[in-house]
């Protein structure tokens, strides 16, 4: 639900410097938000690489199938998901009956452009033992050809649990599927693609922070490069990071994912200091797609309900079979 904070709202990025949103412009657009939600009967979800203002008005604030899961279980008429194209695709994909709509239509992800899925058929048809894996960040219609999905925190199981028959054939993020076929043994077939901002991060900037603060762990994304998740004390989706972070017993540590991630870490965490991991261009690391979204953009998409997320049926049904069997296999003790 909407929490007050201690830390700024950020505003626009300006040289490298997010510049905090005057809190009377964040309380006005708060107040409009909050009566056009209850118009509305809409939930807002945050993802949590959103600017601090949105998430600080966000019913929920997590990682993109989370965030759908809370939103299925609500009785919300219309979803507000404050994330990237493919992430309100999942929403509508799992409560087909609910209107869904996002702040910027045109919030991509690079490992969604990565994987078309004409090119993907193509490359299935060449063999027809191949089961392929996606990782939840790729289209509805990359879901729609694929057998299972996964995510970034229960990919080993998933991919423990394919069949020993099949080759694997795991899509779009292959520092993603590097990481699981280390942690599981089993060889895939990789796509050739990943996330623009993890790679970022280099083996010798990593060691450079590290030397800065030597008692502070690392902890990293497993969309980070091999060289990366080497030199890291945890690799982790962003929700097992609240939870590292938390356990943890030392009062800083060292954050390689995308910098949005920063601010919700220091609200469950607010006795600890979180350092961005730097890259070799700057300071931190933010995507730029997940930061077209803004507050008023999020007022607006509200006020108008677009743009708004459409699926033929058809695709919803099929897409919706592998993130199924992901939940299926998840469950599993």
């Amino acid at each position: 639900m909407i929490s007050g904070t201690d830390i700024e709202p950020g505003g626009p990025l300006v040289a490298g410097v997010r510049r905090p949103m005057p809190r009377d412009r964040f309380d006005a657009l708060s107040r409009e938000i909050l009566e056009l939600k209850e118009q509305h009967n809409a939930v807002i979800l945050a993802h949590n690489y959103q600017v601090p203002e949105i998430q600080d008005v966000a019913d929920y604030v997590g990682d993109s199938l989370g965030l759908s899961q809370q939103a299925e279980q609500t009785n919300a008429d219309v979803i507000v998901f404050a994330g990237v194209h493919f992430m309100a695709e999942t929403a509508k994909i799992l409560s087909p009956e609910k209107k869904v709509v996002l702040p910027d239509l045109n919030a991509g992800c690079s490992l969604e452009e990565g994987c078309p899925a004409d090119k993907l058929k193509e490359l299935q048809e060449t063999n027809p033992n191949f089961w392929t894996i996606a990782y939840i960040n790729c289209s509805a219609a990359v879901k729609g050809l694929c057998d299972v999905i996964c995510t970034s925190g229960n990919a080993h199981k998933i991919v423990s649990a394919a069949p020993p028959d099949r080759d694997l054939l795991f899509v779009p993020d292959e520092n993603l599927g590097t990481w699981v076929m280390e942690q599981t043994g089993r060889p895939m077939t990789l796509w050739n693609s990943n996330c623009y901002v993890h790679v970022e991060w280099t083996h010798a900037a990593i060691s450079r922070i590290r030397g800065e603060y030597p008692d502070a762990p690392v902890v990293a994304h497993p969309e980070c490069t091999k060289a990366v998740r080497m030199l890291a004390d945890e690799v982790c989706s962003t929700e097992k990071m609240v939870h590292f972070c938390q356990a943890s017993s030392s009062e800083a540590i060292i954050i390689a994912t995308e910098a949005g991630m920063l601010h919700r870490l220091k609200k469950e965490c607010p006795d600890k200091r979180f350092i961005p991991a730097p890259t070799e261009k700057c300071a931190c690391n933010e995507c730029h797609f997940m930061k077209m979204n803004t507050l008023e953009k999020l007022r607006d998409c509200m006020k108008h309900l677009t743009p708004e997320v459409e699926l033929d049926p058809k695709l919803i049904e099929r897409a919706r079979l592998p993130i199924q069997r992901m939940l299926e296999i998840s469950a599993r003790p």
